[in-house]
C-alpha cells in the first residue's frame, strides 16, 4: 500500500512535480499538443458554442469565436512558452512570482478549483452511460460515478506518459467523430445556408466574446503543467496555440452546428446530438473519451499543486487524496451546487496568469535562474498587489464578488481579460518603480546561478 500511494522511494517521480523537467525528458510538438488537446476537448465548450450560436446567430458567433479564441490562444501559448523555458508547473512559476508563501495561494486556488471541477465532471459521463444501458437508477449512477472517477484518476496517477498515450488515441478519434457529426448536421439543415441567420439577440457581441474567452481561460492558466515537458519554448508556444486556438475553436464550432441543427437538451450536447443522428453508441464512446482526457488532466493539476504546497517530490498521494474528495463530492451531489462558485472563482485565476506573464517576460526577461540557486522571499508585494488589483477589476467588471454578493459593474468588457490586463500593469509598474530600486523586497539569486 505504501508503494502504491508514494511510489518507489529509490526512484524519482517521473513527472518532476517540484523540480525542473530535465532536458532528457523533454518532448516534441505532437506529444505536447496531444495532451493539451485532450485537456481542452471538454463537453462544456460544446455547450458554450451552442449557447452563443443560438443567442447571437451563426454569423456573429463566428466573429465572436475568432476574437475570443485569438485572445485565449495568445494568453495560453505565452504561458506555455514560459513553462517550457523554465520546465516548471504553474504553481512553481508562482513561487518565482509571488514568493515562497505567496505561491501557497496559487496552490489553493488552482488545486482547489480543480478538485471541484473533477467532482462536477464525473456525472457528465456517468449519467449518460446509465441511460444508454437502461440502468438509470441512483444506485447504478453512483456505481458508475465511482468507476469513472477511478479510471480518470488512473491515467493521472501514471502521469504524463499515461495521459499522452490516452490523448494520442482519443484526440484523433474525437476529431473524426466531430467532423462526421458536423457533416451529417449540415446535410440535415441544407448546408451552411441553413445555419446562418436566426439568433435570439439575447446576447451582445461583447458578452459573446466573454463566453468564448471564459470557456477555458481558467483551465488554460494550468497549461504549463504539461507544456513544461516541451523541448523548448517554441514547441510549448505552438502546442498551446494549436490546443487553445484551433482545438477549442473546433469544439466550440461543432457545438454551434449541433445546437443549430438539433433540438436537444442541453443544446449542442455531444451525446444527444450523435444519438439524434442515429449514432448513440458512437456518441457514448466520444463522450467517454471527451470527459476522460479532460478529467485526468484535472486530477494531475491538483496533484502537482499539492506537491508544491507541501514541497513534496511526489504527486501521487495528492492525486489520490484529491480524487477521493472529488468522487465523494460527486456521489453526494454536492458537486452540482459547487458549479456557480467554480465558475465565479474562474474570474480570479486569469489575474494570476497575468502576473506570471508580466513577471517572466517583463521583469525576469526570460532569464530564469534555477530554483536551487534562488533564495525565495516569503512574499513579493509587487506581484501580490498586481494580483489583488486584477481580481478587484475582474469583480467590478463581472458585478459579483462571490455568488450572492453583488458589486457595481464599473468597467465594461470581459471580466477575466480586464483583470488580466490590470494585473500586468500594476505588477510591472511596482516592480520597476519600487522593487528594482530596493524599496520592496525580492528574491536573492546566487552570483554563480545557472539559468534555464
Amino acid at each position: 500500500m505504501k508503494r502504491f500511494v508514494f511510489g518507489r522511494s529509490e526512484l524519482d517521480d517521473p513527472d518532476w512535480p517540484v523540480d525542473h523537467v530535465p532536458e532528457s525528458e523533454r518532448r516534441g510538438l505532437w506529444s505536447i499538443s496531444a495532451v493539451l488537446l485532450g485537456f481542452v476537448f471538454f463537453a462544456g465548450t460544446i455547450y458554450a458554442g451552442a449557447e452563443v450560436g443560438t443567442a447571437v446567430g451563426f454569423g456573429r458567433m463566428l466573429g465572436a469565436m475568432g476574437v475570443g479564441y485569438a485572445i485565449l490562444g495568445a494568453y495560453v501559448a505565452t504561458l506555455c512558452a514560459i513553462g517550457a523555458k523554465a520546465g516548471l508547473t504553474t504553481v512553481l512559476l508562482s513561487r518565482y512570482t509571488f514568493g515562497r508563501l505567496g505561491a501557497k495561494w496559487a496552490d489553493l486556488l488552482l488545486g482547489g478549483t480543480q478538485v471541484g471541477w473533477f467532482a462536477a465532471t464525473i456525472p457528465m459521463v456517468a449519467e449518460p452511460t446509465a441511460r444508454f444501458f437502461g440502468v438509470d437508477t441512483p444506485t447504478w449512477v453512483a456505481a458508475l460515478i465511482l468507476a469513472w472517477g477511478v479510471l480518470h484518476l488512473a491515467t493521472a496517477y501514471v502521469g504524463y506518459d499515461g495521459m499522452e498515450l490516452l490523448s494520442k488515441v482519443a484526440v484523433p478519434a474525437l476529431v473524426v467523430t466531430g467532423l462526421l457529426s458536423m457533416g451529417i448536421a449540415l446535410g440535415d439543415v441544407g448546408g451552411f445556408d441553413g445555419l446562418f441567420g436566426g439568433g435570439t439577440n439575447e446576447m451582445a457581441f461583447g458578452a459573446a466574446v466573454t463566453v468564448v474567452v471564459g470557456t477555458f481561460i481558467s483551465g488554460g492558466t494550468q497549461a504549463p503543467n504539461w507544456a513544461r515537458f516541451a523541448r523548448n519554448g517554441r514547441v510549448g508556444f505552438w502546442a498551446g496555440l494549436v490546443a487553445f486556438l484551433l482545438g477549442n475553436g473546433f469544439l466550440f464550432f461543432s457545438g454551434a452546428v449541433g445546437g443549430a441543427a438539433y433540438d436537444v437538451t442541453p443544446a449542442g450536447d455531444l451525446y444527444a446530438v450523435l444519438a439524434a443522428q442515429g449514432l448513440a453508441a458512437l456518441g457514448l464512446v466520444a463522450l467517454i473519451l471527451n470527459i476522460w482526457t479532460t478529467n485526468d488532466n484535472t486530477a494531475y493539476a491538483f496533484g502537482v499543486a499539492g506537491s508544491e504546497a507541501f514541497d513534496y517530490g511526489r504527486k501521487r498521494p495528492f492525486v489520490l487524496a484529491g480524487g477521493a474528495v472529488g468522487i465523494l463530492l460527486a456521489l453526494t451531489g454536492v458537486a452540482d451546487a459547487l458549479v456557480p462558485y467554480l465558475n465565479l472563482l474562474g474570474q480570479y485565476v486569469p489575474p494570476l496568469g497575468g502576473v506570471i506573464i508580466a513577471d517572466f517576460l517583463l521583469c525576469w526577461r526570460l532569464e530564469i535562474p534555477r530554483m536551487e540557486d534562488v533564495e525565495f522571499a516569503p512574499l513579493r508585494v509587487s506581484a501580490l498587489a498586481g494580483y489583488v488589483v486584477g481580481c478587484a477589476v475582474a469583480a467590478l467588471t463581472a458585478g459579483s464578488l462571490v455568488p450572492g454578493v453583488a458589486l457595481p459593474e464599473l468597467f465594461p468588457g470581459v471580466a477575466s481579460l480586464n483583470g488580466l490586463v490590470a494585473s500586468v500593469v500594476v505588477h510591472t509598474v511596482l516592480y520597476y518603480g519600487l522593487e528594482r530600486r530596493g524599496l520592496l523586497g525580492g528574491h536573492d539569486v546566487a552570483d554563480d546561478a545557472d539559468y534555464c
